[in-house]
């Protein structure tokens, strides 16, 4: 019988080949990742800036960061039996903390962004590290980049990682590309992910074993999904479309501000860190442009690639202010589709809403029966 395929990362069988992507800063943590999970996904925790929400933040950031990653870890584990990832960013300073204590946590799956992961990120020997239950992921932007980390692991550890997620210049927050490459065709998710997924073949004949590619940035509807897995993709990662969820972490204003925006709203701004980023333009970022110094005290340099004493803003504190609904001083990260969004809906919904658009796309009837199989 057709169906829709599942994605099998390792042992671990996702029953739709969905994963939400992590949105940090109290975007997604354990209420919206346990709900996508619960419906067959990969559920994925933001790590980064999480000990924000945290009360003593000011004077414990590395602490208070461990402290709500292994409490949402946990909170979500006992919300659901399904597959719960983090997200974390190769650049922050805290990065091995971090991943350890979710390895300790025994979480599924640790996906890594924002940097390129050169080494293993788990200070193990390789027999031991192979061991490790936590399946690794790096997101990458080019085929170059999957050369470069799986080389650097292989040589290094006789390892390289489980699977690989490929995102292309429509996602939202920050992204991989210089920024006059994210309206060139040459670099857009079309063009990226065959090339991506033929850069890891060879790796998955040295090492024997299956190494799925995940399509990620600006993947829309079930129709992509099943686009991008016709072209070599055996998942796809979403982000923006969760956000219009009533399970999102984020306040009630975070999600109204997809579902009000226009497709002109959507602008490229420089980040802080180094990075060009997709958001939703107000008048916060129109004063950045404007050359309007925000002033904040930074308790933490938490992030490698911020100069925190000539930035124009703290990005961190900006989008913990627009988790919370406070877009006066702050502002959301958005995917180049938010425009698209009209309502909040569950996670249910929206996942019976792709796999019917899945179905429809791969010509399976509509009458039968949403089962997974490969």
């Amino acid at each position: 019988m057709k169906t829709i395929p599942t994605l099998r990362i390792g042992e671990l069988e996702a029953k739709i080949p969905i994963v939400q992507g992590g949105m940090s800063v109290g975007i997604s943590l354990a209420g919206l990742a346990s709900a996508v999970a619960n419906e067959g996904g990969i559920g994925v925790i933001g790590a980064a800036g999480i000990g924000m929400l945290e009360p003593d933040f000011a004077t414990n950031y590395r602490g208070t960061n461990r402290r709500a990653l292994i409490k949402e870890i946990r909170k979500a584990k006992e919300m659901t039996d399904g597959i719960i990832a983090i997200n974390i960013m190769v650049a922050a300073t805290d990065f091995c903390d971090l991943v350890m204590d979710a390895v300790d946590e025994a979480v599924d799956i640790i996906f890594f962004g924002a940097g390129l992961l050169f080494r293993n990120p788990i200070t193990l020997p390789p027999e031991e590290l192979k061991k490790v239950a936590t399946k690794l992921v790096p997101i990458v932007s080019s085929a170059k980049a999957v050369n470069i980390i799986f080389q650097r692991w292989s040589k290094n550890c006789d390892h390289v990682p489980d699977a690989v997620v490929v995102e292309g210049p429509m996602a939202g927050g920050h992204l991989g590309f210089k920024r006059e490459r994210i309206d060139n065709p040459d670099y857009s998710l079309d063009k990226i992910l065959p090339e991506v997924v033929s850069a890891v073949k060879p790796f998955e004949e040295q090492y024997h074993r299956s190494i799925p590619v995940i399509a990620a940035g600006g993947i829309y509807t079930g129709a992509d999904i099943h686009k991008y897995l016709q072209m070599g993709a055996q998942g796809a990662q979403m982000a923006t479309r969760f956000v219009a969820t009533h399970e999102c972490d984020a306040s009630l204003e975070f999600k109204e501000s997809y579902v009000n925006c226009k497709k002109e709203d959507l602008a490229i701004i420089e980040s802080p860190v180094g990075l060009p980023g997709r958001a939703i333009q107000n008048k916060y970022l129109e004063d950045v442009s404007a050359g309007i110094r925000k002033p904040f005290k930074c308790p933490w340099k938490c992030l490698m690639t911020c100069d925190y004493k000539k930035a124009p803003y703290c990005i961190a504190l900006a989008l913990t202010n627009a988790k919370r609904g406070r877009f006066k001083n702050g502002f959301a990260f958005a995917g180049a589709n938010a425009y698209r969004i009209d309502e909040i809906i569950s996670v249910k919904e929206l996942i019976k809403i792709l796999t019917e658009e899945y179905k429809e796309a791969a010509g399976i009837p509509c009458s039968e029966e949403t089962t997974a199989g490969s």
